[in-house]
C-alpha cells in the first residue's frame, strides 16, 4: 500500500469513537481496510477519507462490489494498485478523488472474472 494507512487506534480517536466501533465499520463494508501477512492489526488506507477524516460515501459502494466480486481484501489492493491506463503514473484508486468512481467499480468487478478464467 503506497499511500499513508491510519491504525484502528488512530482513526477511533480521530473520528471520536471506540475501536469496536471503527471495527464494526470495516466488517459491515463502510471501511475498508487491510492486514498484513503475520500481523494483527488492520491497516485503513487514507484515500477512503475526507479532509475532516470522515469515510468517503463511495467506499460502501466499492467494498460492496468487491465482496460480489469474490475479492477478498489483498486481492482488492492489488486491484486497486494497479496502473490506470496506459501511460502516467496513476492507479486505480487515484481516480476515486477524480470523480470516476464508477470506473473503479467496473475494474474492480471486472477483476473477478479475469481471476475466473485464469
Amino acid at each position: 500500500m503506497q499511500d499513508r494507512a491510519l491504525t484502528t487506534s488512530w482513526l477511533a480517536a480521530k473520528l471520536g469513537t471506540q475501536s469496536g466501533r471503527i471495527d464494526s465499520m470495516r466488517r459491515a463494508g463502510q471501511l475498508y481496510a487491510i492486514r498484513r501477512p503475520g500481523e494483527q492489526d488492520y491497516l485503513y488506507p487514507s484515500w477512503q477519507f475526507d479532509e475532516n477524516g470522515r469515510p468517503l460515501p463511495f467506499v460502501e459502494r466499492l467494498m460492496r462490489t468487491a465482496r460480489e466480486a469474490g475479492l477478498d481484501g489483498r486481492e482488492l489492493e492489488e486491484v486497486l494498485n494497479r496502473r490506470a491506463g496506459l501511460v502516467g503514473g496513476r492507479r486505480v484508486v487515484d481516480l476515486i478523488r477524480t470523480g470516476a468512481e464508477e470506473h473503479v467499480l467496473d475494474v474492480v468487478a471486472a477483476a473477478s472474472r479475469r481471476q475466473a478464467s485464469s
